[in-house]
């Protein structure tokens, strides 16, 4: 199993100085990946998520200048928020940068207040995510780009550089058009949140129409290292392993810099023996 950790790039223990000890502490504890996630905005009412976020894509890229092999993943990127073309490059020049290692986690969303005030529409985000993901695809793949779609058309146009390789795509979300998605366009699932049993109906279903071992099931969970009783984690660990889950990824909730790099390092030996 693989294991991944989210960068400390929200709430009062995140900065400069944390997204690079974060990013080096992870790479130096062996994990495969480091994550960060995508709101632009938080409305004002909402309770969740936190309103103090560094955007997911700068700190990627700050990330990665202060490493050399560590995967650098979005969980996920709200892609009906964003402009297909800009993001396209966005995304080809980090991975370029990067030497090939990003991984694209991406979902639909769910906070209309911040679609509201991206100016983008809530009900047809789905729609739009479709169309979204096969630009990127045109995007990374061909030169010169052309695409007709219903929210895009991009006509003999030339996007340099492409990414260093196939940019892996896990498509985020438990719902029927989140699963469809993963089948059509993607090379991995990312599921936030659910319990061994729910990952295992879900690794069961997607595995039914995509059984090549490259595609991967990648499952988030809140664990933190100080908070959490390792044993009880461990067994959950083998509990998702048993249901085909190939990649786990802790996202740790610890106020300030010190306390976050301390939990990482709890779940790095949580997560050893299971590598």
């Amino acid at each position: 199993m693989r294991f991944g950790i989210h960068l400390p790039q929200y709430g009062r223990a995140s900065g400069a100085e944390a997204l690079e000890r974060g990013a080096r502490q992870a790479e130096a504890l062996g994990f495969d990946d480091v994550w960060v996630s995508d709101h632009q905005v938080v409305p004002a009412d909402a309770t969740y998520p936190p309103p103090f976020l560094f955007d997911p894509l700068t700190s990627l890229t700050w990330a990665a200048a202060c490493t050399e092999r560590i995967g650098l993943g979005t969980s996920i990127l709200v892609l009906p928020q964003h402009d297909a073309v800009s993001l396209a490059n966005t995304l080809a020049s980090l991975d370029q940068l990067a030497g090939g290692r990003v991984v694209i986690g991406a979902g639909v969303g769910w906070l209309a207040g911040e679609f509201e005030a991206l100016g983008r529409g809530f009900k047809d985000r789905g729609r739009r995510m479709d169309e979204i993901l096969e630009v990127l695809q045109a995007c990374f793949r061909d030169d010169p780009v052309n695409y007709e779609g219903r929210w895009h058309t991009v006509r003999n146009v030339r996007l340099l550089p492409k990414p260093a390789r196939k940019i892996p795509l896990w498509i985020g979300g438990m719902s029927d058009a989140a699963f469809r998605r993963a089948v059509q366009y993607g090379d991995g699932f990312h599921a936030i949140g659910s319990n061994p049993e729910e990952a295992a109906a879900a690794v069961k279903r997607l595995r039914a129409e995509r059984p090549e071992p490259e595609f991967t099931f990648s499952l988030r969970r809140g664990w933190d290292g100080l908070k959490v009783d390792a044993s009880e984690v461990s067994e959950e660990i083998a509990r998702y392993a048993e249901a085909g889950v190939d990649h786990l990824m802790a996202a740790p909730t610890q106020p300030t810099l010190g306390g976050w790099l301390d939990s990482v390092e709890a779940l790095a030996a949580i997560f050893e023996p299971f590598r």
